[in-house]
């Protein structure tokens, strides 16, 4: 096979298997409702349940990525998937909440698989299209889609039991065809001998700091909020699981699929561009969708008048899709920074980058329960984002925007 069918079939079952393992790792965002409801879990809890597999898949980021620079993506990628296999299969025995807490951490190994695959894939393309390539692997999150669309049809089916035992039937699969349908390159290896102390360290880096605040509301608001969906449209519009699910997917099938797109235009206009107005769509999107569902009178000449504000459901399933977009461009523009400055040592800034994208995924559903069940206010949670963007903006307007000319991407 010649160099480019090669960089071709990588990328095309990288892609497949980072989608699979998104979808497992988005599996208690459905699952968990039923499981809720047998366990009687309040809110908290619940965010707590969601966000366990997103912790360790967080975690094990900066390791992962720091063997794929050492060892090669294909056989930590590979070894991944195997991993997750067993874990995933006993999630069906699991009756106590500390045993799906203990078994969501195993699962979670999933999660990693993004610090393994993006410097794999980006190193078979040249400098020009690493950030489409990237952002074609990086659709793999749409897998949080692909879980609202098949969890819910097993559930209503079969109860939610089988669903664990679907996943891992198709994770050994999909392991089987990476295995044949992958390649390897000694050359892309990077022999880097520092600890994973020593990768911890590029936070000191101003620039990599920065990445990783970006990162933790692009990719850690996109996992939060993917795992909060399908509650969220049950608990505000009553919706059953299967229409809720499907709603949900409004928000999370354009925020992975649409990456490939952010990718290309990062590459064309540069990633400070791309970010900046990236931010500032989320910002008003998550204005909006902050506005709870409100009942006021006020007093006329014509005595009291009672008036009522709020989303409708098409109105707030609008502004998601809307926010699942730009959510997809940031997510490829921010490792388009990363390749640009940082071109011999991607998987390791990759997956410190990562590292913090994820915890802003694993902490946000559990503020997101804690300040549902101390407002008992729904929206409470896109007013926690939309303080987080306030914070992004600032700072890249201060270290960037000040300097350059947003709209050519130059420096002034």
């Amino acid at each position: 096979m010649s160099s480019r069918g090669k960089a071709l079939s990588v990328l095309t079952v990288s892609t497949l298997a980072f989608t699979v393992c998104f979808m497992v790792w988005m599996m208690f965002g459905v699952i968990g409702i039923p499981i809720r409801k047998t366990l009687g879990l309040n809110a908290t809890e619940f965010g707590l349940l969601t966000a366990m597999p997103v912790l360790t898949g967080s975690l094990v980021r900066v390791p992962l990525g720091v063997w794929t620079d050492r060892y090669g993506g294909r056989i930590v990628m590979m070894g991944t998937l195997l991993a997750c296999v067993l874990p995933i299969w006993l999630m069906r025995y699991a009756t106590q909440y500390w045993q799906f807490l203990v078994l969501g951490l195993f699962v979670g190994l999933a999660g990693g698989v993004f610090s393994v695959g993006t410097p794999y894939v980006a190193r078979w393309f040249p400098k020009h299209q690493q950030g489409f390539a990237m952002g074609v692997f990086g659709a793999g999150n749409s897998g949080a889609a692909v879980n609202k669309f098949v969890a819910p049809a097993l559930i209503v089916a079969f109860g939610w039991a089988v669903v664990p035992q679907v996943y891992a039937a198709i994770m050994l699969g999909v392991a089987v065809l990476f295995w044949f349908g992958s390649a390897s390159d000694p050359s892309h290896r990077v022999a880097s001998k520092s600890s994973w102390g020593d990768q911890l360290k590029t936070l000191k880096d101003p620039r990599v700091l920065k990445y990783c605040q970006y990162y933790s509301i692009v990719f850690g608001g996109y996992v939060g909020l993917s795992l909060w969906m399908v509650q969220y449209y049950v608990g505000e519009y009553g919706l059953d699981i299967r229409w809720a699910a499907l709603l949900a997917a409004c928000f999370s099938l354009p925020g992975g699929v649409l990456r490939a797109i952010g990718g290309y235009l990062s590459d064309k206009h540069g990633a400070h561009q791309v970010t900046w107005w990236v931010l500032w769509v989320s910002w008003i999107c998550l204005f909006l969708l902050s506005y709870p569902q409100t009942d006021f009178s006020i007093t006329t000449v014509n005595g009291a008048r009672s008036f009522h504000i709020g989303l409708n459901v098409y109105g707030f399933t609008t502004l998601m899709f809307t926010l699942g977009i730009a959510f997809a461009f940031g997510k490829a523009s921010v490792f388009k920074y990363i390749s640009d400055d940082y071109p011999g040592n991607i998987g390791a800034i990759s997956g410190v980058v990562g590292l913090a994208g994820g915890l802003g995924g694993f902490v946000l559903p559990i503020l997101f329960g804690v300040l549902l069940d101390l407002t008992g206010v729904r929206s409470s949670a896109f007013m926690l984002l939309y303080g987080v963007v306030w914070v992004s903006l600032f700072w890249m307007y201060f270290t960037e925007v000040r300097t350059r000319d947003v709209l050519r991407g130059n420096t002034v």
